[in-house]
């Protein structure tokens, strides 16, 4: 007799499987995973406690996994690589949990109460922003937003090669070469050892009529700002490329946008635009395009702007070239619209609404100026090299310790301080490398207090 199906996972019914498996010409469950390392596999049951027997029992339990958990402000961090201590305004929090807002999954107009209003303003502040004029839905995360943008240079050029910096986040090279697996090959353009930033001479060689798209971040992924944009964008252009930009939005009220240095499609994370800290970072990634069919059509995601309504002086908000997505053609579309993190766009736009144009400028000129002071008294210090020192920066930097980052990081703490990550993060530099992060939530006093603290852990 077969097993009963499980009361709460769906299409569990061994019949129901089975019919699924048929369907897509797969003999079983085990050769559908075949594709996933057996080391990635897990071959025992999950490790989970007995149920609790009420609510009480479980809160208890959660509370007391949460008590060892430090979170940000009991320290001063400076911790970074990804995830950055932003100033959160309570009415982004305020904002974002509104019931009509906070329980929207999908929706459509019946149900929609404002939300699609919502992320119409939202991709209308990202566009001013970006200087682009199509801007998607948020995706799951920037890193999804990069490689999606990677392979719409793939279909958009019909050649199987991008180009990626060799200033990455390891995470992110990871997670764009999973996604690129069997659709492009991937390459490396070596850095300037100066800078961090793309070697030219390098890129040029490596540039021919194979490459679909070339991958630059600005600040890229050691925060160091990638000054020679527009000439990338010339030698990409030449031979047919696309130029794919990473940014952090919330640095364009400072930094000239990637749009009007010659990137074709703009992408990144909107972490730091309201979302806050969340283990990890609450996340939604962004696609910005020009306004040109070609681009538009390979964007996958859903994009909403204005449309009449059957009253003459009245307009409406609705889905724009709906027809190209997966929802409307089914497996013919160009990717699969996926889980959008609606939220996060949401609360960035409250964000950008708030603060605006003057805001963004002082934030980004703030934060320049304390990324500035901060790499020139930790280059100061003996047994402390701040490497790519010749460009300039924003909010990161990397730094190079004599001794272990994990001894540095340990001692720190006695002093109240959480460093920055360890040289996992900055693989290009090895050894004892750092990556150190400073944002408006710094003061004076507490970049001199880490510089005052490295000196004696150095001593």
């Amino acid at each position: 007799m077969s097993a009963p199906a499980h009361p709460y996972v769906p299409n569990a019914a061994p019949q129901v499987r089975d019919a699924m498996l048929r369907a897509i010409g797969v003999g079983s469950v085990e050769e559908l995973y075949g594709t996933i390392p057996p080391e990635l596999r897990l071959k025992r049951p999950l490790n989970l406690p007995a149920p609790f027997a009420s609510e009480h029992e479980l809160r208890r339990h959660v509370t007391g996994l949460l008590a060892d958990t430090m979170p940000a402000g009991r320290t001063v961090s400076f911790l970074g690589a990804g995830t950055y201590q932003h100033d959160v305004p309570e009415i982004c929090r305020e904002v974002a949990h509104r019931a009509e807002f906070l329980t929207d999954y999908a929706g459509e107009p019946y149900e929609d109460h404002g939300r699609w209003q919502a992320l119409f303003e939202y991709t209308s502040l990202m566009a001013e922003l970006l200087e682009m004029d199509v801007v998607s839905i948020p995706t799951y995360d920037g890193f999804q937003a990069a490689a999606t943008a990677l392979r719409m240079s793939v279909r958009l050029t019909g050649r199987r090669v991008v180009l990626l910096p060799q200033v990455l986040n390891p995470r992110k090279r990871a997670r764009l070469e999973a996604f690129l697996d069997g659709f492009a090959q991937v390459e490396q353009v070596p850095c300037d050892p100066a800078t961090g930033t793309a070697d030219l001479d390098a890129l040029g060689q490596l540039l021919d009529k194979q490459v679909a798209g070339v991958y630059v971040e600005t600040p890229n992924a050691v925060g160091a700002i990638e000054t020679q944009l527009d000439a990338i964008a010339h030698l990409a252009h030449r031979q047919g490329a696309v130029l794919v930009a990473g940014t952090e939005p919330l640095a364009l009220g400072y930094l000239t946008p990637p749009a009007r240095q010659g990137a074709d499609i703009v992408c990144g994370d909107l972490q730091a635009l309201g979302l806050g800290l969340a283990f990890g970072g609450a996340r939604g990634g962004f696609i910005a395009v020009h306004d040109e069919p070609q681009f538009v059509f390979e964007l996958p995601t859903r994009l909403f702007g204005l449309a009449p309504t059957t009253h003459a002086d009245e307009i409406g908000f609705a889905d724009v070239a709906y027809e190209r997505t997966s929802l409307a053609r089914r497996e013919e579309g160009v990717e699969w619209v996926g889980t959008a993190a609606a939220l996060s766009g949401i609360t960035a736009a409250v964000y950008l609404s708030l603060l605006g144009p003057d805001g963004l400028a002082e934030l980004g000129e703030a934060v320049a100026a304390l990324t500035a002071y901060t790499m020139d008294q930790l280059a100061a210090i003996p047994g402390v090299e701040v490497p790519f020192g010749a460009a300039p920066h924003w909010r990161e930097f990397a730094v190079r310790y004599r001794a272990p980052v994990a001894t540095v990081n340990r001692l720190l703490r006695h002093h109240g301080i959480t460093g920055g990550s360890g040289p996992e993060e900055v693989p290009a530099l090895g050894g004892n490398a750092s990556l150190l992060a400073v944002t408006e939530v710094h003061s004076k006093a507490d970049i001199d207090l880490l510089a005052s603290a490295l000196r004696g852990v150095m001593a």
